[in-house]
């Protein structure tokens, strides 16, 4: 167990500095001890009305998931822990000044990453200036969530609490399948299973409720958005392609600033506008560079295939589940792919999918 606990704080921290290694374990323990049993904050009459009913709503996601999929309970969840920020870790995303191409971290045992996560911001920022001497663009993202894989007892955050209760639901399904299938060096894949089956789960549990359609309405203008800035960031990656070898530093990052306050951000700003999307729930930020397009690619990885793949087989979502089970038996016997997403690629028609 200390090996493992060693092996996913190793992979938190991204790092193999001594000294960032044993700073990210001691803010994961200090997580882990402030945690209060849910009863005991339950209780407390310092704590909201409302911060309360999201932990209770918390208990209730858990419990439905796990008798969703068959599995017994765990203790994940059964404490809080309230937090000095509204986030709980901050990424570090790299890319090259003349390309947008996530920076690859390695890790012993665990694979490679596209990002290195801090409990604290300042090391956050710390790291990344160092990252930048290595000639790398950085973006440090903040995270409201994560999930150790079932090797700790994730503990409600109160992070949690900045979510509407559909959000939190989603946030709940996803990480808690995290802890259940998780495939080493395969963060893309990993990332689109979860969002997958969390967003089937929502469908399963609030059904046809108004706070779904609501929700759903929502989600489908943000997913216009996020379409079209994937298609945005091709035009520049297109632009960087075209001077191939010819671009320098410099150029690369005088091309990506004139973009952004050219072209994306306005065109960014007018389709929100149209579509009646809030700008806080609007990708408006203001530093956006190489290392945000790089991530923002990373996190809105295409999941089509995996979607026509379950409908290709003919299955529901919890037949989905044992499928993939076998399939990442067969992967780690037989070792035909490079990766399980080649080896379920592989399966897929080349029909095109059946529209409703």
């Amino acid at each position: 167990m200390l090996l493992k606990i060693f092996l996913i704080l190793f992979c938190l921290t991204g790092c193999a500095k001594l000294s960032y290694l044993t700073e990210q374990s001691v803010q994961q323990m200090r997580l882990q001890w402030r945690g209060r049993p849910n009863e005991e904050v339950l209780k407390d009459p310092k704590i909201s009305e409302d911060e309360k009913r999201k932990i209770i709503l918390v208990g209730e996601y858990k419990k439905f998931f796990y008798h969703y999929f068959g599995k017994k309970e765990t203790k994940i969840y059964t404490k809080t822990s309230f937090l000095d920020h509204k986030a709980v870790t901050y990424l570090v995303i790299a890319s090259p000044h003349t390309k947008i191409e996530a920076h690859e971290f390695e890790f012993p045992f665990v694979g490679s990453f596209p990002y290195i996560g801090f409990f604290k911001k300042d090391s956050a920022k710390e790291f990344a200036k160092d990252l930048e001497k290595e000639d790398l663009v950085t973006w440090v993202r903040p995270v409201y969530a994560y999930s150790t894989l079932g090797y700790l007892e994730d503990r409600i955050l109160s992070s949690f609490f900045e979510y509407t209760d559909v959000e939190l639901a989603e946030l709940i399904f996803h990480e808690l399948f995290h802890t259940i299938f998780f495939v080493d060096s395969e963060v893309d894949l990993n990332e689109n299973l979860a969002s997958l089956f969390a967003r089937e789960l929502l469908f399963e549990y609030y059904k046809d409720r108004d706070e779904l359609k609501t929700f759903l309405k929502l989600e489908e203008k943000k997913k216009l958005v996020n379409q079209r800035i994937v298609e945005l960031i091709g035009i520049l990656q297109t632009e960087f392609a075209k001077l191939g070898g010819f671009i320098t530093k410099e150029t690369g990052d005088e091309m990506t600033r004139r973009f952004v306050t050219e072209i994306f951000m306005p065109e960014i700003k007018g389709m929100c506008l149209k579509l009646e999307i809030p700008n806080d729930e609007c990708e408006l930020k203001g530093d956006w560079n190489q290392a945000a397009f790089a991530a923002f690619l990373t996190y809105e990885e295409d999941q089509k295939f995996l979607e026509k793949l379950r409908l290709d087989l003919k299955l529901n979502i919890k037949d989905f589940f044992s499928w993939l089970k076998l399939e990442l038996k067969e992967f780690e016997k037989n070792k035909k792919f490079d990766s399980l997403t080649d080896q379920l690629k592989s399966k897929v028609s080349h029909a095109p999918a059946p529209t409703h």
